[in-house]
C-alpha cells in the first residue's frame, strides 16, 4: 500500500527488542523477543522484496478531503483514478477532469517517472527504519491474543534508553511507546498502537517538533496467499517546523477490495483499464 509509504516513513513505527519482562516464567521465559522481532522485521523486508503488483480501493480522510481511488500497482510506479468524494461518485464534470487528468499523465511519462522514483526512495525509507527497530525500544510479553489470523503475540514497547538515531527520521522512536501484535503462524504485524509518551525534537527543535500525546495505528491483514497488506491506517500527530509552522497530521486511510493486478502492465495499460472501469465503486 504505497500510498502509505510516505507517513509510514516519517513517523515509522514499532515492533519492539530486548526482553525486559519483570518475571519471566512459564510461556513468557520461553519466548524470545529478540530473536522474534528480528524475524518478523525481516518478513516484511522479504516481502517488499518480493511483492506482486496488486489493484485495490483506497479510501482517504485528511480533515480537508476524503477521497477514494481505484489504485493499480505497475512496474512504473501506481496509478490512481479517483472515484468518490465524501464516500458519494463523482459528478458527470468532476469525472470528466479526473479522466482529461489521466490523458494527460499518459502524454507525460516524466510525471509518472518522477512519482515512481519518489515511491522508490519512501520504500527504501521505510526499510531502513524497520531495520533499526531491533535496536530502539524494550519491550515487555503480554501473552497470547485472538486476532484475525488465530493467535497474536501481544507486546508492549518503550524507548530503548541507549538507542543513538543516526538520522532525524529515526529519532522519533525516542519518544513512541504502545503496543503491538504479531501473528504467531506467519509472524507477521498485524496491529500496532503507538503514542508519543514526550514531545521529539529534531535538530534541538530548531528543524522541528511532534507534540506529546500524537497517536498512529496500523492495522495489517493477510489478503490471501500470505500476502500482508496495511489495510488501515490512523495518524494524529502535531508539531511545528521550523519553531514556527504549525504542523498537523490527521490522516484515516482504508485500503480494501484487493486484487491482483496483470503482470507486466506499464503505467498506460493501467490508466486504460481504469478509464474502462466507469470509475464505479466496488460494493
Amino acid at each position: 500500500m504505497s500510498t502509505c509509504t510516505s507517513i509510514l516513513g516519517l513517523i515509522f513505527l514499532a515492533l519492539a527488542p530486548a526482553l525486559v519482562s519483570s518475571a519471566p516464567t512459564g510461556q513468557s521465559a520461553a519466548i524470545d523477543p529478540t530473536a522474534l522481532v528480528r524475524r518478523a522485521t525481516q518478513h516484511r523486508i522479504d516481502a517488499s522484496q518480493n511483492h506482486q503488483p496488486l489493484r485495490y480501493l483506497l479510501r482517504k480522510k485528511d480533515g480537508l478531503r476524503d477521497t477514494t481511488k481505484d489504485v493499480i500497482e505497475t512496474r512504473d510506479g501506481d496509478v490512481a483514478r479517483l472515484v468518490a468524494l465524501n464516500g458519494q461518485p463523482l459528478s458527470a464534470q468532476a469525472n470528466q477532469a479526473e479522466l482529461d487528468r489521466l490523458d494527460n499523465l499518459a502524454n507525460h511519462p516524466e510525471i509518472q517517472q518522477h512519482r515512481y522514483q519518489r515511491e522508490q526512495k519512501d520504500a527504501e525509507r521505510v526499510n531502513r527504519l524497520m531495520r533499526l527497530l531491533p535496536d530502539a525500544f524494550l519491550y515487555r510479553f503480554q501473552g497470547m491474543v485472538p486476532c484475525a489470523a488465530g493467535q497474536c503475540y501481544r507486546l508492549s514497547f518503550s524507548p530503548h534508553p541507549r538507542f543513538n538515531p543516526p538520522d532525524l527520521e529515526a529519532a522519533v522512536f525516542r519518544g513512541m511507546a504502545g503496543e503491538v501484535w504479531i501473528d504467531q503462524a506467519q509472524e507477521r504485524l498485524t496491529r500496532l498502537d503507538a503514542h508519543l509518551i514526550s514531545n521529539v525534537d529534531f535538530g534541538w527543535g530548531i528543524i522541528g517538533k511532534l507534540d506529546k500525546g500524537g497517536t498512529i495505528q496500523i492495522t495489517q491483514a493477510d489478503i490471501g496467499g500470505h500476502d500482508w497488506e496495511v489495510t488501515s491506517l490512523m495518524v494524529d500527530m502535531r508539531g511545528k517546523a521550523l519553531m514556527v509552522k504549525s504542523l498537523s497530521f490527521q490522516i484515516t486511510e482504508q485500503a480494501s477490495h484487493f486484487s491482483p493486478a496483470p503482470g507486466g502492465v506499464d503505467y498506460r495499460k493501467a490508466i486504460q483499464l481504469l478509464e474502462k472501469s466507469g470509475g464505479a465503486i466496488a460494493p
